[in-house]
């Protein structure tokens, strides 16, 4: 009872629109736990889904007989979060090829720990719920040795007992997260990752995690695995970790996939001096709040440390529409954390969200206004997105009926009744992309007229292409008319 097969359940091929951009990321979370059963005496195998083509490329990793299927989402994953229907099916796939195969099957994602019962009926023996490590790693010894009556009582799973899906409360998250070893890259053959990011993008750039959880409310944000308690990695293990993987594998670039980064006062300075001590220069993006960028002197650490990339949660230029998420940020934050770091020579990219509850068109009107007047360098835009567990969800639950999960992060469904129609949130999706882009073109333009020497290829097509933006805006503009 020895051997455990690890998988996980994102299947990046399967996501048109993530596959379509070319920016793959090794299974984090996987690793993570893969690492700690190793270190346990566990002899381990890693099939890595993300760039699998069915989920039948499992069956010669069952060949020799593993003890546990263990399919482990990556919790780091925001697309993992989201619970997208097809890497649900592809999960549930994964199950029936394996049932017959090995002793054990057990379940760890966001999806599972909101719908133990679809996992269970599909023939996983127990389902791990929220932050899993420390569970599994007591069910995996416990099973190994005979003692199932005992793994049912351990926190943090749910299985069926006699019919009747028995669900233990969830364990405490880890708070010393330097206890666990370091993700087992090696499992990961990073050499297709690598390819496809030279090929699409022309550098190679791999994820690392420095925290777990959030402590903010958003009503409308899920967090079913590390929940609201947040806890770091210490400054120097991260570092390291960069250098390894710099040095080992050739990264050249991290997208550093916290929820929320270097909330810890000191955090960010202390990170500075350990890349310092290293003498490496790391380039990375992160996520994080215009709050919390604004406090102390986080943003010349920051720039100072290697970021290239800031991605803010803006969700909207409206203060009723980020009141009424308990989101805790107000759009003046939101201007000046996106002026000072352009200042810094830091990349901004924005989160933003439309048709949450009460909306107007005068809410829209702001948020397509701060994108005009701040012009970030990117942006990602949905639609609210009802997730089990949240005080959103509750509200609108009513409205759900058949469909309650996206199909891919492509899908953007309206899944309750908002202020417009699902196709004007579509036409608005595709009008608020040209207004941005087509911004992006006058500040090129005018950029070049001022200092013509600095030209470059990307701001000579940001200009070029505003001759297709123009037209295509104005029309869009006309049927978004048409649909209000």
């Amino acid at each position: 009872m020895n051997k455990v097969l690890f998988t996980n359940a994102y299947f990046y091929r399967f996501d048109a629109k993530q596959w379509e951009d070319q920016r793959p990321y090794p299974p984090y979370g996987t690793m993570y736990a893969a690492a700690l059963l190793r270190q346990e005496g566990y002899d381990v195998e890693l099939f890595d889904t993300n760039l699998a083509s069915s989920p039948k490329e499992i069956e010669p990793y069952l060949i020799n007989a593993p003890n546990f299927l263990v399919i482990y989402d990556d919790g780091f994953n925001y697309l993992s979060k989201m619970c997208l229907t097809v890497m649900r099916e592809a999960a549930l796939d994964m199950i029936k090829i394996a049932r017959e195969k090995v002793d054990y099957i057990l379940v760890c994602s966001s999806d599972s720990t909101d719908h133990s019962a679809l996992y269970l009926d599909a023939g996983a023996d127990f389902v791990i719920k929220g932050e899993g490590e420390l569970t599994l790693s007591e069910l995996c010894r416990l099973l190994k040795n005979g003692e199932t009556k005992a793994a049912k009582n351990i926190l943090g799973v749910a299985y069926y007992d006699n019919g009747k899906l028995i669900s233990n409360t969830k364990r405490p998250v880890l708070k010393n997260l330097d206890e666990l070893p370091d993700p087992a890259w090696d499992l990961v053959d990073t050499s297709g990752y690598e390819e496809i990011w030279r090929n699409g993008r022309g550098f190679f750039s791999l994820n690392i995690a420095t925290t777990r959880g959030c402590p903010f409310k958003c009503n409308w944000c899920a967090k079913p695995i590390y929940g609201n308690r947040y806890n770091s990695r210490s400054p120097r293990r991260v570092a390291q970790e960069m250098a390894m993987l710099m040095q080992e594998k050739g990264a050249e670039y991290f997208w550093v996939c916290d929820d929320i980064f270097g909330l810890k006062p000191g955090w960010v300075q202390e990170f500075q001096k350990e890349i310092d001590k290293l003498g490496i220069q790391p380039r990375y993006k992160i996520q994080s709040r215009a709050d919390l960028l604004l406090e102390a002197d986080n943003i010349d650490a920051l720039a100072k440390s290697g970021l290239d990339e800031v991605w803010i949660g803006a969700e909207s230029g409206s203060q009723a529409i980020l009141d009424a998420m308990d989101k805790g940020t107000k759009v003046e934050q939101i201007y000046e954390a996106t002026r000072l770091l352009k200042a810094r020579g830091v990349r901004v990219g924005f989160f933003l969200q439309f048709g949450y509850l009460g909306e107007t068109k005068e809410d829209i009107k702001k948020t397509i206004n701060m994108v005009r007047e701040l012009v970030p360098d990117d942006i990602g835009i949905s639609v609210s997105y009802p997730l089990p567990g949240t005080k959103f969800f509750d509200t609108v639950a009513s409205q759900l009926e058949g469909k309650q999960n996206w199909t891919d992060s492509d899908d953007l469904a309206m899944m309750y009744r908002a202020t417009f129609s699902p196709a004007y949130y579509r036409r608005l999706h595709r009008y608020v992309h040209k207004v941005f882009r087509l911004q992006q073109g006058w500040e090129a333009f005018t950029g070049l007229i001022r200092r013509p020497f600095q030209a470059s290829t990307q701001k000579l097509r940001s200009v070029a292409a505003t001759a297709y933006y123009l037209p295509a805006m104005w029309l869009d503009r006309i049927r978004l008319q048409r649909l209000q």
